[in-house]
């Protein structure tokens, strides 16, 4: 059975690195975009990551300039953003696509374990979560209009 572990992730700076090292933890793993109404998420991403990242959590960020062109800058510039305005410490990896042909395999992977409404397997918009337990496989997928805090008792019983 596939887990996060069989996928990996592409660093800002171009660097390839396994998400193998994941297995153990449970993961959030959200497409986010820094002109969006839903960017001051950012904080309450941060707050869960300060508040459980040394129980075994761990949040990933995948920007992605699919929805509204709202994520327009290059990786420095994401980078340079998110530690002014929001002081990320959690893992910001390079830009993606998540969906259409370009669409990353972690997020094809993501949304056939974890559909949206109805069944939906695209992505609808930003801020876009999925929960990931300690066994690397899809838990739940979360809307966008779902706040970070809403998220806790679900991460808690994880951990």
């Amino acid at each position: 059975m596939t887990t996060i572990a069989d996928f990996a992730a592409t660093l800002p700076n171009g660097e390839k690195v396994s998400l193998a090292d994941r297995l153990g933890k449970v993961v959030l793993v959200v497409n986010t975009a820094s002109k969006c109404g839903f960017t001051p998420q950012y904080e309450g991403l941060e707050a869960l990551w300060r508040k459980y990242g040394d129980r075994g959590f761990e949040v990933i960020a995948f920007p992605c300039n699919q929805f509204g062109k709202q994520e327009p800058g290059g990786a420095d510039e994401i980078a340079s953003f998110c530690d002014v305005n929001f002081g990320l410490s959690f893992p910001l990896m390079g830009k993606i696509d998540v969906n259409g042909a370009d669409a990353d395999p972690l997020y094809d992977w993501l949304k056939a374990e974890a559909p949206g409404v109805f069944g939906s397997k695209g992505i609808k918009w930003n801020f876009t979560k999925f929960l990931i337990g300690r066994d690397g496989k899809v838990v739940r997928r979360y809307a966008p209009t779902d706040k970070p805090a809403s998220l806790e008792k679900d991460i808690e019983a994880l951990l």
